[in-house]
């Protein structure tokens, strides 16, 4: 029985959303999230500072004896991943949005991606759409001012509205039938989405399939905690500490931790 801890780590309190399905498919396994929300958002730094700010996420995490780390971030992910993969023992997932599904699926041929500029103008997103996307349009749109709102708790806002309406507009125009959310923050605006959106368009987000991939590379390593031992679940953040609680209910504490 292995009992050690799955590490998360995201630029803030978006990827609580993954953490969230980890929780629900894997109800034995313990958990550390870092929520590196001083500097968020990732997605308008360079390549370099985001493999930077990786690393030191990283290597907090494997000194809290984690047996896996999950990067909950999409512009962690598609600028940072491969440099952790060559660079430390433990296992690595990541999250890339959920381009597959939707160009798949879609009736119109006309599919929407709201992500971070970090997320669009990476090489793995580009590698991603260009190997899925023949002959369907995909309008991508950068999320710029979502993330800020949400890491001081406006995810209700008039002015979140006002941008999500601004963004959406020329996706609808386009006749989007799916509408694919690659940032983990952005799961958080599903509710006000559904009312702006028509009943027709779906919404994708990688969060399931993100534990689906977490429980099969730890199954495959031996890593599965097979224990009916209550697990814990530690959340550590640099930003203010109420935002995150309010945000995963009273049942969890978190901690403020300079990093």
């Amino acid at each position: 029985m292995y009992k050690q801890t799955i590490g998360i780590f995201d630029s803030g309190i978006g990827g609580t959303s993954i953490w969230r399905e980890l929780k629900f498919l894997l109800p034995n396994e313990s958990t550390i999230y870092l929520a590196d929300s001083k500097h968020a958002p990732y997605g308008t730094k360079s390549k370099d500072e985001i493999i930077a700010l990786s690393k030191k996420n990283t290597e907090l995490l494997l000194e809290k004896g984690c047996k896996l780390i999950v990067v909950a971030c999409n512009t962690a992910t598609t600028n940072a991943i491969a440099y952790l993969r060559n660079h430390y023992d433990v296992p690595f997932i990541g999250i890339e949005p959920a381009i597959k599904p939707a160009v798949l699926n879609t009736k119109t041929k006309v599919v929407g991606i709201l992500a971070t500029k970090g997320t669009l103008s990476s090489q793995l997103f580009h590698d991603t759409s260009d190997l899925y996307s023949n002959g369907i349009q995909i309008i991508e749109q950068v999320g710029e001012g979502i993330v800020p709102l949400i890491e001081h708790g406006l995810v209700s806002s008039e002015e979140m509205k006002a941008l999500l309406r601004v963004y959406i507009k020329p996706m609808l125009e386009a006749n989007i039938d799916y509408l694919v959310l690659g940032c983990t923050h952005y799961p958080y605006l599903i509710p006000q989405l559904i009312d702006m959106l028509p009943s027709h368009v779906k919404i994708i987000d990688s969060g399931e399939a993100v534990a689906k991939q977490t429980k099969a590379v730890l199954t495959k390593h031996g890593l599965l905690n097979t224990s009916h031992m209550k697990p814990h679940h530690e959340f550590y953040t640099n930003g203010n500490p109420e935002v995150m609680s309010q945000l995963l209910g009273e049942n969890f504490k978190v901690d403020y931790l300079n990093f």
